[in-house]
């Protein structure tokens, strides 16, 4: 497929599964932290995932390739995955899955920043500009929004949440400038086991009750779908699309992690939700792809959610 092509049938395909895929994480992140220890989420979903992508890992020589390169995959892995998967089992003990979701979008926000600082003017266009600040009012309205229109939001949890959405702007320039020549597979595969077997011991000292039948549940379909699966897809999704157009399903993700706090989890749908939703999603997307169908460079390795 060329880089002006349409979508074909298969990558429309490809781009819905992505877009549930990697909106389903917050719903079952919830569901595990409420008897397994936010570590032992990190352990469990890493190792079961690495476990099932080192077949093809191996098979393909990826692995191999990773290995030349393994403080740099560590790194990916540090700011990825570690950092990332912990702060947001912790954060959603007491935040909503929807606006979990939602706060993570503005991933693409940061990027541009980070861009910015790097020199790239381009963010300085005055679509990807006004993306940035319509982006920012929205998620000052989503965390603000408890106190505006009632209700309470615990801004160390939200906090956290933004903390990752930093994170998830970083770690693609640490593939794009350290790790552009080593396949994305076997990086994916060695973060996840590197950052796997870091988090065991903390897991096992953190983990002070059994866990339920339904966090274990969560978890497997944390570490199989959301995880394995769904590199699997999004590596598929590449081929098919290109690397650049393959990350736009980032902007459905947040709409279904709040369908599905709203409707599973009975998450209340707030006028702070509704009204920096459409905000959010509209900053992101002005500030990363400049109202174009091709978003920026900087866009073209999404979070690992």
């Amino acid at each position: 497929m060329t880089a002006h092509a349409g979508f074909s049938r298969r990558g429309w395909l490809l781009f819905g599964a992505m877009s549930l895929l990697w909106g389903v994480p917050y719903l079952f992140i919830s569901i595990a932290v409420e008897s397994l220890s936010p570590p032992a989420v990190v352990a469990g979903r890493t190792l079961i995932a690495a476990l099932l992508l080192l077949p093809f890992a191996i098979r393909g020589g990826a692995l191999r390739a990773a290995m030349k390169h393994w403080p740099w995959v560590l790194a990916f892995g540090l700011v990825e995955m570690a950092g990332p998967f912990l702060l947001l089992g912790h954060a959603q003990i007491t935040l909503p899955s929807g606006m979990t979701g939602l706060l993570v979008a503005t991933v693409p926000l940061f990027a541009a920043l980070i861009a910015l600082g790097g020199g790239d003017r381009g963010v300085l266009r005055p679509a990807r500009g006004i993306g940035l600040v319509v982006g920012f009012i929205g998620v000052a309205i989503v965390v603000a929004g408890p106190g505006l229109f009632g209700g309470e939001l615990s801004l160390i949890a939200a906090g956290e949440v933004l903390l990752v959405a930093i994170l998830y702007a970083i770690a693609p320039f640490i593939v794009a400038r350290k790790l552009a020549d080593v396949p994305s597979l076997g990086t994916i595969t060695m973060s996840l086991l590197m950052i796997g077997i870091l988090y065991l011991p903390i897991a096992i000292l953190t983990q002070d009750r059994m866990p339920t039948p339904s966090s274990i549940g969560a978890l497997i379909a944390l570490a199989v779908i959301c995880t394995a699966i769904a590199f699997l897809a999004f590596f598929a999704l590449i081929r098919e699309v290109g690397p650049v157009r393959a990350p736009l399903f980032t902007y459905v993700n947040p709409v279904v992690a709040i369908i599905l706090g709203v409707i599973i989890l009975s998450e209340p749908l707030t006028p702070g939700l509704l009204i920096g939703l459409p905000l959010i999603i509209a900053g992101c997307w002005f500030a990363g792809t400049g109202g174009r169908l091709r978003p920026a460079a900087s866009a073209a390795v999404p979070p690992a959610l």
